[in-house]
This record gives structure tokens, C-alpha cells and sequence, in this order.
């Protein structure tokens, strides 16, 4: 599953540089699936929607950091553990519900994401 990013963020930014997908951004921000990947033209995210890579979208969280699940791999394929959670001062970098992925999913997504 996913990871998100709870309302007890404090803002402290130490998750951001440890995602190997680059799927964390600070609140406000625009994100794209080409951010920090290989992928290039139409990309299909997690809830069905096909998307441009480069294409600009809403920000998921305005107040705090937050993660695009679409980008989340929960590390898988680059650490042993989600590297926001284990930096994270406040703990606030917990398991999305919502995504509930398999470690093979994961590691397809992972794989999708970086043309390995």
C-alpha cells in the first residue's frame, strides 16, 4: 500500500530528498508523473486515469507535504523499509488505506516508473 503524509506534518522537509520516486512535494505544489522518472508520454495512474507524464496536477495536500500514490512504492526495489517514515521527526509518513498494493505490485509500479 501507499504511503501518506497525516495532518501532524510539521513541514520539516526531511522526507522529500529520500523518496527514490520523487512522489513526495510540498504542499501547494504542482506535481507530474515525470518528475524524478524515465516516463515519458501516457501513463496510467493508480485510480484507472490516464494522464500525460509531463502534465502539471492539482497538488494532493495545500498545508503540508503529501505523496502521489501513483509515484509510491513504498521504496520497494531500493530500500527494506518506506525511507519518509523512516526519517520522519513526528512519524506522521504512515500507510494509505486507500492503495492497498501487493510487494509485487510495487515492484511493477517501481519498475513502470523507471524503465528498468
Amino acid at each position: 500500500m501507499a504511503i501518506k503524509i497525516t495532518d501532524e506534518c510539521i513541514n520539516c522537509g526531511a522526507c522529500e530528498p529520500e523518496c527514490p520516486n520523487n512522489a513526495i512535494y510540498e504542499g501547494g505544489v504542482e506535481w507530474a508523473i515525470t518528475d524524478g522518472t524515465a516516463v515519458k508520454g501516457q501513463h496510467t495512474l493508480i485510480d484507472g486515469t490516464v494522464v500525460d507524464a509531463e502534465q502539471r496536477n492539482a497538488p494532493v495536500a495545500v498545508d503540508v507535504y503529501y505523496i502521489v500514490p501513483s509515484k509510491c512504492t513504498e521504496c520497494q526495489g531500493f530500500h527494506e523499509e518506506p525511507q519518509c517514515a523512516a526519517v520522519c521527526p513526528v512519524d506522521c509518513c504512515v500507510p494509505d488505506e486507500m492503495y492497498q498494493e501487493t510487494v509485487d505490485e510495487l515492484l511493477v509500479k517501481k519498475q513502470a516508473l523507471h524503465l528498468d
